[in-house]
């Protein structure tokens, strides 16, 4: 298994290579898609935190989460959402491209690179077409380990219970590689 992703990583590493002229829009938009989502995302979980403290912020990340990137998908015509090597979601689960591109992230981490500056693009194969895929790290704020970290609140602890029995979410510190946003969106037609 770890030879199969460490060859579609260097097959994908090699595709963005040969191409990287022709993303610079879809990397433009991928960016911006991304930091609107981040922006969106932060402005309603510091809203939940001060209306409810991190048991509403747990609905937010929920069921707000996912209406954010479904929105900015359908207004921007792109695939829009998380993921992670350690998810809370399992509706968050990364495909193989995009597990192969976190443990990637992870050791660009463990080489010194900040996790806010990582992230990752290149032409993928999916469902017999080729499209642009995009990745962008998500380092783990001090906001964060309130519902990610080691110690959670004993009432957090029982909603995080009761909504993801399977949970594997915890632990984080932060600056650790919480996971990425993802993104993924059709290449325009070749021209003949």
């Amino acid at each position: 298994m770890k030879q199969l992703l460490t060859t579609v990583i260097t097959g994908v590493l090699c595709i963005a290579s040969v191409h990287a002229d022709d993303f610079a829009q879809p990397v433009a938009d991928s960016r911006a898609t991304v930091k609107e989502f981040m922006q969106q995302l932060k402005g309603e979980l510091q809203k939940g935190m001060q209306e409810g403290g991190p048991v509403t912020a747990i609905a937010v990340c929920k069921d707000k989460a996912p209406a954010i990137a479904a929105a900015l998908g359908e207004s921007k015509g792109l695939r829009v959402g998380r993921t992670s090597l350690r998810v809370r979601n399992p509706l968050n689960s990364p495909d193989v491209w995009e597990k192969a591109v976190l443990e990637k992230f992870e050791q660009r981490k463990l080489a010194g690179e900040d996790p806010a500056g990582i992230e990752f693009y290149a032409a993928a194969e999916q469902e017999d077409k080729t499209v642009f895929r995009y990745m962008k790290a998500i380092p783990t704020a001090e906001l964060c380990v309130v519902c990610h970290g080691a110690e959670l609140a004993p009432e957090l602890e029982a909603k995080l219970a009761e909504l993801y029995p399977q949970d594997q979410a915890r632990g984080y510190q932060p600056g650790d590689l919480r996971g990425a946003f993802t993104i993924v969106q059709a290449l325009p037609a070749a021209e003949e």
